[in-house]
Formats: C-alpha cells, sequence, structure tokens
C-alpha cells in the first residue's frame, strides 16, 4: 500500500462509527448480564436438589428438579407417586431423609405482615436483596409432607398449650411458628403477649395467646435446659458459676402441663460459654472440676429425659427434642470475621464428615440412644434437623440483623447461627406440623382397634421406619464439620450476667 493510499484510507475513516460499534457492543454485554442476574432462580437450580440421607451427603443431578414440585393451591404440595405421610401408606416414612426443593408457593407468610419477629430475624426488611432461600422447600424422599395448614393447626390447638424451651436458635424457631400461625388470624389484635410484654430477646419468658382459639405458644429462655446457679459454699475461687448439670431450669415448673413440648440446647456448650468464662459443672453440692464440656452436655441430656419420665405425662403431651442447628461461618467464627453474606444458594457440595467431629451430634445420639429402656423416652419425638439444615448455608441472617435505618451490620461481624424469617425454620416446623398431625390421626385410628393399641403406641413414637423395637433412631453418620468455638452472636439476652463480659 503506497502513502498515497493510506492517506485517503485515513481520510475516509470516521472514529465515530468505531466508538459507536464499540457502545453496541458494550450495551449487548451488559443486557446479557443484566438478564444472568435477574433470570428465575428456577434456571439456575434447574436440576440440583440437595439430597440427606442417614449415610450420606449428596447431590443428585437430573433424577428430579426442582420443577418437579409444583405449587399448589392446597393444603399440600405432592410429588406424584409417593405416599402421603398422614395415611396408612406413609407410617414407615423417614421424613427427615429428603431433598430441598424449589417451590414457587413458599414462603408461607411474609415478615411485613408479622408483627411477633424480633427485628433481627427480619432480614429482607433489613435489606437483604435476595429472597431464594425463603423459596425451598423440604420433600421427604419417600412420602410427602402435608403443607402447614395454620387453620388447620389452629383448630387442633384449641383449648392447648405449646411450649418451646431452649436458646436463640430455639427462639428462632419459635417466632417461625408464631408467624405461620398468626396468618391465618385476620384480626391480629387478638394474639397478644398474656404479660403486655413486646416481642424482645432481652425476656426469660413470653406466652403469646391465640384469643379465638383460647391457645398459647410459649416460649422459655434456658440456654442448657439445667439450672444455672451461683457456686456451692467453698468451691475454688475460679469458679464464678455452675450449671447444675443434674437439676432442670427454675422456668420447668411452668412448662408442666403443656400439650406439645419443644426443647433445644446446644450452641451454649462450648469451652468459650462455659470453663473460659468460670462456669464450672456441679452434680449435687459437689463441683466437678474435671468434667468436660461434652460430658456435662450429656449428663444435661440425661437429665432432661428423667425430668419428662418423671413429670410429663407421654399420653397426654408430645415431646420433641430438636437437634443442633449448623452454623455457617466460613473463613473464620464469630468473633474473628467469619462470613456467610454471599451465600445465596443452598451448599452444592456437601462432603461426608465422621460424627466424631460433631461432638453436640455424637453427644445426643449417645445419650438418647442409650435410653431404649426408658418407656418414656422411647415415645420422645427427634426433631432431627442437623443434617437436612447443613446444606442451607444461604439462609442465615448474615450482614441483616439490624433494623433498615441502621444499615448492614460491619462485615467482620456477622450472624451465620440465627436464620432468617421467613426462611429455614418454617421447614423445621412444616416437620413438627406433620408429625403432630400424624399422632392426632394415630390415636384416633387406633382408638376404634382395642386390639392394637399397643401396637399403635409404638408406632406413634416411632416415625423414622420399621424397626425391631421402638427405639430412638440414631443420628446420620454423615454431618457438617464441627466448626471449633463457634459461638452464637448478638445473644446478649441470654448472657449469664455474672460474666457476660466473656460471653455473648
Amino acid at each position: 500500500m503506497t502513502h498515497m493510499e493510506f492517506l485517503k484510507k485515513f481520510k475516509r475513516f470516521n472514529p465515530f462509527e468505531s466508538s459507536l460499534g464499540v457502545l453496541g457492543f458494550f450495551l449487548i454485554a451488559l443486557c446479557f448480564i443484566g438478564c444472568f442476574f435477574f433470570l428465575d432462580y428456577r434456571a439456575v437450580s434447574r436440576g440440583l436438589r440437595t439430597r440427606a440421607l442417614p449415610g450420606s451427603l449428596a447431590w443428585l443431578g437430573s433424577e428430579v428438579s426442582p420443577l418437579s414440585s409444583p405449587a399448589l393451591p392446597s393444603s399440600e404440595t405432592v410429588v406424584d407417586g409417593l405416599p402421603e405421610f398422614l395415611e396408612e401408606g406413609g407410617d414407615g416414612c423417614n421424613v427427615f431423609d429428603g431433598d430441598w426443593v424449589w417451590d414457587e408457593s413458599y414462603p408461607l407468610y411474609q415478615s411485613q405482615n408479622c408483627s411477633l419477629l424480633d427485628v433481627g430475624f427480619r432480614c429482607s426488611e433489613n435489606g437483604r436483596p435476595d429472597s431464594f432461600y425463603t423459596k425451598w422447600r423440604w420433600q421427604p424422599k419417600h412420602c410427602n409432607l402435608p403443607r402447614f395448614d395454620a387453620k388447620v393447626m389452629l383448630e387442633k390447638l384449641r383449648n392447648r398449650r405449646v411450649v418451646f424451651v431452649g436458646d436463640s436458635i430455639g427462639r428462632n424457631q419459635w417466632e417461625s411458628f408464631l408467624c405461620i400461625l398468626s396468618s391465618a388470624v385476620s384480626n391480629k389484635s387478638s394474639i397478644y403477649e398474656v404479660n403486655g410484654s413486646p416481642i424482645t430477646k432481652h425476656t426469660g419468658f413470653l406466652v403469646f395467646k391465640f384469643r379465638d382459639f383460647n391457645c398459647t405458644i410459649e416460649y422459655y429462655r434456658a440456654p442448657f435446659l439445667v439450672v444455672q446457679g451461683r457456686p456451692p459454699p467453698g468451691a475454688p475461687k475460679k469458679v464464678k458459676i455452675t450449671l447444675r448439670v443434674d437439676k432442670m431450669d427454675w422456668s420447668s415448673k411452668q412448662w408442666r402441663g403443656a400439650d406439645v413440648m419443644v426443647f433445644n440446647t446446644g450452641h451454649w456448650w462450648n469451652y468459650e460459654k462455659t470453663i473460659r468464662g468460670g462456669c464450672y459443672f456441679q452434680e449435687g453440692k459437689k463441683v466437678k472440676m474435671d468434667m468436660s464440656v461434652n460430658d456435662a452436655y450429656k449428663r444435661s441430656l440425661k437429665t432432661l429425659l428423667d425430668w419428662v419420665a418423671s413429670h410429663v405425662n407421654m399420653r397426654e403431651t408430645q415431646v420433641f427434642f430438636r437437634t443442633y442447628s449448623p452454623v455457617h461461618f466460613r473463613g473464620g467464627d464469630w468473633k474473628s470475621g467469619g462470613s456467610c453474606h454471599l451465600e445465596t444458594l443452598p451448599d452444592l457440595s456437601s462432603l461426608p464428615v465422621s460424627p466424631e467431629t460433631w461432638p453436640h451430634m455424637k453427644a445426643s445420639n449417645d445419650v438418647l440412644s442409650g435410653q431404649s429402656n426408658n418407656s418414656q423416652a422411647m415415645k420422645l419425638d427427634l426433631l432431627n434437623v442437623t443434617v437436612m439444615t447443613y446444606p442451607r448455608k444461604d439462609g442465615h441472617a448474615s450482614l441483616y440483623y439490624q433494623a433498615l435505618g441502621l444499615g448492614p451490620a460491619p462485615l467482620h461481624r456477622q450472624d451465620c447461627s440465627h436464620w432468617c424469617l421467613p426462611g429455614v425454620p418454617d421447614s423445621w416446623n412444616e416437620l413438627l406440623y406433620a408429625l403432630f398431625l400424624k399422632r392426632e390421626s394415630m390415636h384416633t385410628r387406633y382408638s376404634t382397634e382395642p386390639s392394637a393399641a399397643q401396637e399403635g403406641n409404638r408406632k406413634i413414637s416411632n416415625n423414622y421406619g420399621d424397626r425391631q423395637t421402638a427405639t430412638l433412631v440414631p443420628v446420620p453418620v454423615k454431618v457438617i464439620k464441627h466448626i471449633a468455638g463457634s459461638r452464637e452472636r448478638h445473644l446478649s439476652d441470654e448472657c449469664i450476667s455474672s460474666f457476660s463480659t466473656n460471653i455473648t
């Protein structure tokens, strides 16, 4: 090319035409990226399911898509070909063996429509931008669960009491239960706290009454379940407070007579919240200076079972023990910058972990399984939520536990223990609802069959599959790796005042 030809071409060159081409390409690319982020989440989750098996944690592909669970306007969302849990065909179904599936008909309520929620659980109202975590439903592998029908439950609870006892994760579940039930009540003023107390974490107990049904849904803060008190005379100076592992919490007198009891404990049973703060363990009048946290936890569970056996009429009261709720701090723990704020999907890469790495799971399994000779303990229902909850790293409050005006929390102060509501605890309550209705239906079924009454009682207490005896089901083998020293954050309501500077 000669110099003259090059100059002619250069004169004909229009830089604006090139710029417009680049600009057009940029806009198209921007639109493509925008469409990707705003795709319906079903396109992202198609073919991905989480399956929590008793012996493994695995993610399966196209065997069943989340889209295969249709959103039905009726009270139940079903998968074709599976028996209904409440019918006879579902008697042997292990409802804790299943999958998280996408369901457009969820959540069961909206936080802005429920006044019975702590600010800390109102993630959406506190600025969380996504709502994907509210759209997952728990689907058992071998049967269909009934969808939680608040009107049905309220009728069943007419003139009855439901009591939740435990730590603030138990409170998380209690508030979920309140909101689900209140969604069926048009006159919200008919729901009130009997002592006029507001929803606040700084209250030892709260009792909400549904006036039109004359039922109460109660919460008692007892993070250890056993008595916390001053050390006995002669105790070493470093003992600031003791846990009476052989005596139930002082509020236990108020639990008696309830028709449904839901217990939980575990998050406070660690070195940070006990021995490091000067809290040791006591049996009788003696402080057990050499007792480990794990052994003390086991002893307290034994105390719970003994209390249930001696103070609860299991023919009239249904007792649940909810297992440990996993935490999901990444890159640290609650006090060292651990985070979960970027998690918007359930965990797609769950790996097998030995139960020995999860002390709370192993301890509760050892104690509960060891009570096979205790006829009362055999009737206790295990809400075995640990393995099913493990993949739900997307459901925590993370940065969004402060009121919207205060803005998101600092990145180094995240809450990866508690759950957004609506969210994961709603699924725990759907399981509770199903087990409650199962017991009710079986009572009705066998009330007309005296010869089968004994067998009926055995089945009522054993909703986890056919067994030789009605023993408690062992905790599944595969569990999440225990995060050593994990602690509940922003739980100042549950701090023991005598060493609140050490425990938050």
